[in-house]
Parts: C-alpha cells; sequence; structure tokens
C-alpha cells in the first residue's frame, strides 16, 4: 500500500488561511486553467482518505462532487453520511493502521490522503509514502498548517522538483525508510 500527499500550501505552511479560507489558491494566474497534474495524479490512485473537515470543506464547493473515486471519511464525530453523499463517501473510523489494513484487504493500494489533521495523524504514525507539495507564493500569517510535532523526525528523498506558471514550486518527496 502507498499512502500519497498531494496538497498546496503557502509559503509559510499552511494549507487553509484563517477560517479556513482557500481563496488565496487562486492567486497566480492560470490562463491556461491548467490542473498542474491533478488529473494524472488521480488516475494513479484507488482511494482518497480525507478527515471530516476536508469532507465539509469539498461538500460546500459550487458544482457536482469532484471524485470518482471511493472517498472514505475518517470521523470520530460523523455517525451517519449526510443526505445526498450515500453513493459518494463511506465513514471510517478507529485506529490508522487497522483502517489502512482493511482497506489494503479490500483491494486499494494507492490511497490519496488528504486533509490537515489526517495528514498529521498519518505522519505522526510514518503512514505516508510520497507527499507532493505545491508551494504558492504567499503569506498566510495563520490558518491550518500542514504540519504539526510529529514522535520523531521523518526523513524524505527529494525525487523532483516542477516550477509551475514561473509563480509556484511543486516538490515530490519520498519516504526514505
Amino acid at each position: 500500500m502507498t499512502n500519497i500527499v498531494y496538497i498546496a500550501c503557502s509559503l509559510d505552511g499552511y494549507i487553509a488561511g484563517k477560517n479556513g479560507t482557500l481563496d488565496w489558491l487562486d492567486c497566480a494566474p492560470n490562463p491556461e486553467n491548467s490542473d498542474f497534474g491533478f488529473a494524472d495524479f488521480m488516475q494513479d490512485i484507488d482511494a482518497l482518505v480525507m478527515g471530516r473537515n476536508t469532507f465539509d470543506t469539498v461538500a460546500a464547493f459550487a458544482g457536482p462532487w469532484p471524485y470518482t473515486k471511493p472517498v472514505f471519511v475518517l470521523s470520530t464525530s460523523m455517525s451517519s453520511i449526510p443526505e445526498g453523499y450515500q453513493d459518494k463517501i463511506q465513514l471510517l473510523n478507529g485506529p490508522l493502521r487497522e483502517v489502512l489494513e482493511d482497506l489494503d484487504n479490500k483491494g486499494f493500494n494507492n490511497l490519496y490522503i488528504d486533509g490537515g489533521k489526517t495528514i498529521q495523524n498519518f505522519l505522526n504514525e510514518d503512514l505516508i509514502d510520497k507527499m507532493i507539495i505545491t508551494t504558492i507564493p504567499v503569506l498566510l500569517g495563520g490558518g491550518t498548517s500542514l504540519f504539526a510535532q510529529l514522535r520523531s523526525p521523518l526523513f524524505f528523498t527529494h525525487v523532483k522538483t516542477e516550477i509551475l506558471l514561473k509563480a509556484m514550486v511543486k516538490n515530490t518527496y519520498s519516504r526514505k525508510r
């Protein structure tokens, strides 16, 4: 099983601004409406694992549900799937290693891990194998941090760097084990 983070962050390491704002993600002009490789990335994953807050954020976006792959929402507070999402998400909770073992037994091998607290929890359990982080040239000064304190250092190997629109930097890292 491979657990992959694919996310954007500000120069100061935030994935959402104060009050959860995401408007800063569009600060670089994108005249060709590039997805910066996201569609290709999605072709290589089997399912998404996201936290409750990320689900709530995505569910509030205008337009149709953006994912065609199975989505698993980790939540200890959500007891049922909200109306209109029964065919879009499945709820999970429990220790992360048990959750991953269950998903692996169901044939999900490449997982996209999304959401601040979820990513932090996966990192704290040393369950992230690859990170693709696009840095956007803005300082937010607060918000939801991508990283938090860890039990011990985790070392990654730099795989590649891409410059996007002469404004953003997309770095790919693999966990060094």
